[in-house]
């Protein structure tokens, strides 16, 4: 095919909105999409599962700060999504999602017999995104991409569906060249009334506190989140999304031990705690075992996430925005004290750690550290050294350590790191994973080896699904269903034509420094048994 089609309008509509780059994976009803992928300027990445695609998409969308597009097809290829797009909404990651469907006829629920068809498919996807839209006709394309990608990027940003179906995509069309769109989002203002009353509070504390979670991330509010802390002589803590948040060796950074009893005992002590970009979830609140005692001031660009959790002085805003008004209303009030009481708080969580013989665990995540590039970043799977990066791993710039803790889903690291390396090709790119988790995405090391992407992946082989087995044996005593057979990694990685290296906990650091300077993908494969710290919210200080 030669002439414009639907599929023309898709490509067209992604690149006058702003696209460079789009993640997916062909299907039979989306064939219009991708062939016309060959007549525009989109740069593409395809990966060998839709889920991995969307990983992929979702790290993009974090690094870059846009949009990033996610194309797949009809059924099955669309379904395989929904965890990738439940960790982009937990993360608020726009991912705008654009999936094929059946042709028209078939719409409407009726059970026609098309290939791949469903009842209702973007009904799977609605409780998932923000918005979903299906488009009819090939005059809709544009203006439906516009509203998705506007919503996508609206506070609190998150993925969004869009689907077309096959007839539409193939098509040939009259419409003209698109050539711009114009896709705004409104900024989400804080009201005046609340930025003054938390101003009032703060500027009035004994004992203030501020705990960051991923929004100051997302909205690039690092800067004005420092300049009110040092202003008000604020202890900082930040959540695992909001890692980087703070400077980590900062005299008033409580760093990142929101699991830790000490650190929940400061927090709840503060006679004025500002939580920025946190909903307080299970994980930020030390699973549900907070209990403020001053005043909390929240703000939260989720309308949904105000005063879910505790009740506060609500502030519906985008953290940059509201710290910056903070910031100009706020009186300064030295204290000497703060800095100090915030050493005895980690001085508290370190000989906690310290008695528990964790050594390995965290010379692992030194070596980790000392070799990665400062301004890397960092793709971390569901796994025990990720579980321990979110606490004691230093994020020495914002947005660069990336974890699939939003909503906890096996597999995020691998692809995750590609998304990164191909969102900027230049620096090396860091995904760490268990072996269990590793085999959930190995087929991609087809995928990087494909586009000659630089990322090193460093997988532990403890044989199993380790956290599980740690948390079965806790609970009950022995593990069941948590040992897996799994492949030699690093056969495995040369097999595609990626270098290898076995490790250990002492060559650690230098193979990963070796991998990371060595432009292309890399893996690095290190048996060890790890474990976790003693959880405070199970067994108290």
């Amino acid at each position: 095919m030669t002439a414009r089609n639907g599929g023309d309008l898709v490509v067209e509509s992604l690149a006058a909105l702003g696209a460079t780059t789009v993640f997916g994976l062909p299907g039979q009803h989306a064939l219009g999409t991708f062939d016309a992928l060959r007549r525009s300027t989109l740069s593409y990445v395809g990966l060998r599962v839709e889920n991995n695609a969307g990983f992929a998409a979702d790290a993009y969308a974090r690094v870059t700060g846009g949009v990033a597009p996610l194309l797949v097809s009809t059924g099955p290829g669309a379904l395989m999504t929904l965890a990738a797009l439940q960790e982009s909404a937990a993360a608020s990651a726009p991912v705008l999602a654009i999936s094929s469907q059946v042709p028209t006829a078939g719409l409407g629920g009726g059970r026609h017999g098309y290939l791949h068809e469903l009842r209702d498919q973007k009904a799977s996807f609605r409780d998932v995104v923000k918005s979903v839209h299906t488009v009819r006709t090939a005059s809709q394309i544009p203006s439906a991409l516009a509203e998705a990608w506007e919503s996508a990027l609206t506070a609190p940003y998150g993925p969004v569906w869009v689907e077309i179906p096959q007839d539409v995509l193939l098509a040939g069309t009259g419409v003209p060249l698109v050539t711009a769109l114009r896709a705004v989002p409104r900024p989400l203002e804080p009201r005046a009334e609340l930025i003054t009353e938390a101003a009032r509070l703060l500027s009035g504390a004994q004992r203030p506190a501020i705990l960051a979670g991923g929004g100051v991330v997302r909205s690039g509010a690092a800067g004005e989140l420092l300049a009110l802390a040092e202003q008000l002589d604020a202890p900082v803590a930040s959540t695992f999304g909001g890692k980087g948040a703070f400077p980590w060796e900062h005299p008033l950074s409580l760093q990142s031990w929101i699991e830790d009893r000490h650190t929940t005992d400061f927090l709840e002590a503060a006679d004025v705690l500002l939580v920025v970009g946190s909903g307080l979830g299970e994980l930020s609140s030390n699973y549900h075992t907070f209990r403020p005692r001053g005043r909390v001031i929240q703000i939260e660009a989720d309308l949904g996430k105000l005063e879910s959790n505790h009740p506060a002085l609500g502030i519906h805003g985008d953290a940059r925005l509201s710290l910056a008004a903070l910031c100009d209303l706020t009186v300064p009030r030295p204290d000497e004290e703060a800095a100090k009481a915030v050493a005895e708080v980690l001085a508290l969580v370190g000989d906690r750690i310290a008695g528990q013989d964790l050594g390995l665990e965290q010379q692992l995540l030194a070596a980790v550290r000392d070799a990665l590039p400062d301004t890397s970043p960092s793709c971390w799977d569901m796994t025990i050294l990720g579980y321990w990066a979110w606490s004691a791993f230093d994020a020495r710039h914002p947005n660069t350590m990336h974890s699939a803790q939003g909503a906890g889903g096996l597999g995020y690291g691998f692809p995750a790191a590609l998304g990164a390396a191909a969102a900027d090709p230049t620096r090396p790119v860091l995904a760490v994973s268990g072996d269990g988790g590793a085999m959930y995405s190995i087929a991609e090391l087809a995928t990087a080896r494909q586009y000659g992407l630089p990322v090193t992946w460093l997988i532990v082989d403890d044989g199993g699904y380790g956290i599980l087995r740690e948390y079965m044996t806790d609970a009950f005593g022995q593990a069941t269903a948590t040992e897996l057979a799994r492949p030699d990694f690093v056969a495995l990685a040369e097999s595609f034509g990626v270098p290898a290296t076995a490790t250990t906990p002492d060559t650690l650091r230098d193979d990963l420094a070796a991998a990371l300077a060595t432009p292309g993908p890399s893996v690095v494969v290190l048996p060890a048994h790890l474990r976790m710290f003693a959880p405070t919210h199970l067994i108290g200080s």
